[in-house]
């Protein structure tokens, strides 16, 4: 069965930005949910794991039609999630390689560029996330999803993301989704979007 990944921090080491609690909610509960759901689907279709996550994506019609839609939203909240953890750590790493200087020619700075996340993600109604992403014409946009819609399932490459699902900040942040981002920004980590994008981008 797909396992929960372990993540390469602890709850506590993003504090004060997000805290303990809700970062263990979020782990254990949220995205475990989702797991545990997918891997019900998976094992009631007599699945044999043989693609990764995202792999699965892509082959969703080898399940029956009825399954695709919780298929995918589960599936879908396991990617997100993936990706969310990667997208932060206590290291705040900036984007470097050919995604810096990408980054650069398009937004003019790396502030740029988050103000462009900002302004997307608050823009966003209802749950959902919002991702820097990959274009099929290896372009960088700035999308939204609503509820747990991966951008895989779009055509897209998923670089990096915020999670705008209550869960993710109401507990520390309340209705104030501005300083949710704010701080999101001091624990952002764009090393996993860095090693993508200069091993894809020539």
């Amino acid at each position: 069965m797909y396992q929960l990944p372990e993540l390469n921090y602890s709850f506590d080491e993003l504090e004060p930005y997000i805290d303990t609690h809700t970062v263990g909610l979020h782990y254990h509960k949220h995205e475990q949910n989702y797991l545990n759901k997918l891997n019900q689907l998976l094992i009631k279709n007599n699945y044999d794991y043989h693609y990764s996550l995202d792999e699965l994506i892509y082959h969703i019609n080898e399940f029956p039609k009825n399954d695709w839609d919780d298929i995918l939203f589960n599936l879908g909240g396991v990617l997100n999630h993936n990706l969310y953890w990667k997208s932060m750590s206590p290291k705040h790493i900036l984007p470097y390689g050919k995604l810096k200087l990408y980054i650069e020619r398009k937004y003019g700075s790396y502030d740029n560029l988050w103000s462009k996340i900002k302004e997307k993600a608050l823009s966003l109604k209802g749950s959902g996330y919002t991702f820097l992403v990959l274009n099929r014409n290896y372009d960088l946009e700035i999308i939204n999803t609503l509820n747990q819609t991966t951008p895989l399932s779009m055509g897209y490459m998923p670089l990096f993301n915020i999670d705008m699902w209550e869960h993710a900040y109401y507990l520390n942040y309340k209705n104030e989704k501005e300083n949710y981002i704010d701080n999101f920004k001091k624990i952002a980590d764009f090393t996993n979007a860095s090693n993508i994008f200069n091993n894809i981008v020539i």
